[in-house]
């Protein structure tokens, strides 16, 4: 019994960080369109930057947090700006080869800066003091994840079915010269909504540096994973997506505990059930 809940915690965790990271990209590849696979590397700036000003230059973490999410989310909004905006009309074929570039540009810059080594964001003590659940004792970190994550869920629902920014945004993407007529701004939309994609990577980078740790390849190597989430969830799906990071991330977990010699196998032989049961997506209905 107590294996289970140990599985389940610390599954929902992982979950968690993936769904954090992944919802930006669900959001700009299913509603805006344009197919971002430098979206890992905004997940590790966040964590850099994170790691850099609580560690080398002694800010708070909280402070540092918060620094970094802007940073990143200010990043991404340059980039939509100068670059990304011109390639949304373009096919996926120019998306693909300048956001691939981009992620070794990202990988290179990091590199120089911070070197190889793994980034370790130095946490204060009321996340890293236990936490007493009866069955398991773990840090307050974990939990802090799952209430964030909660929160990005809760928060992000609610903006794209019930405020006037999320009406903008489907109305853009569904007509965007009719959209334009109506007096809507459409590239304010656009680089708002690219920006805050980025910012919540780099959060769920900051988060998940425990469970998926900060180095250079760290877009390459998890971007897979994020495209599995929003593959499964199903693109634009914000309740989708986080159903499918809760269900992989459990199956990754259990994975690890039950059988750690064979990888994550359990975890893409999930995937492809699951893409073959709802190749739509969890939570959507075939057209």
């Amino acid at each position: 019994m107590q294996l289970l809940a140990n599985i389940a915690i610390d599954g929902l965790a992982y979950g968690m960080v993936l769904f954090i990271i992944s919802v930006g990209l669900s959001v700009t590849l299913g509603l805006m369109r344009f197919i971002n696979l430098a979206h890992g590397g905004f997940a590790m700036w966040g964590g850099y930057v994170c790691a850099w000003l609580v560690r080398v230059q002694g800010w708070s973490f909280g402070w540092g947090l918060v620094t970094a999410v802007v940073a990143t989310g200010m990043l991404g909004a340059v980039l939509e700006v100068l670059v990304m905006r011109r390639l949304y009309r373009r096919g996926e074929l120019p998306q693909v080869l300048f956001t691939i570039g981009l992620t070794f540009l990202m990988i290179a810059s990091v590199n120089l800066l911070w070197g190889p080594e793994v980034q370790l964001i130095p946490l204060p003590g009321w996340l890293t003091a236990p936490v007493d659940l009866g069955f398991r004792t773990l840090p307050a970190q974990r939990l802090l994840v799952l209430a964030v994550g909660l929160g990005v869920v809760l928060v992000s629902a609610w903006a794209m079915h019930f405020t006037r920014f999320g009406i903008w945004l489907r109305a853009a993407v569904d007509n965007t010269a009719t959209a334009s007529t109506l007096g809507i701004a459409v590239e304010h939309v656009q680089v708002t909504t690219f920006a805050l994609g980025a910012a919540l990577a780099g959060l769920g980078g900051i988060l998940g540096a425990e469970l998926m740790p900060l180095e250079p390849y760290y877009p390459i190597k998890y971007l897979v994973l994020v495209l599995v989430v929003v593959s499964v969830g199903g693109m634009g799906q914000i309740t989708g997506s986080l159903v499918a990071a809760l269900t992989l991330g459990i199956i990754e977990t259990t994975s690890k505990y039950l059988a750690s010699d064979w990888g994550s196998l359990f975890f893409f032989l999930a995937m492809a059930v699951l893409l073959a049961w709802r190749p739509q997506g969890l939570l959507l209905r075939k057209a």
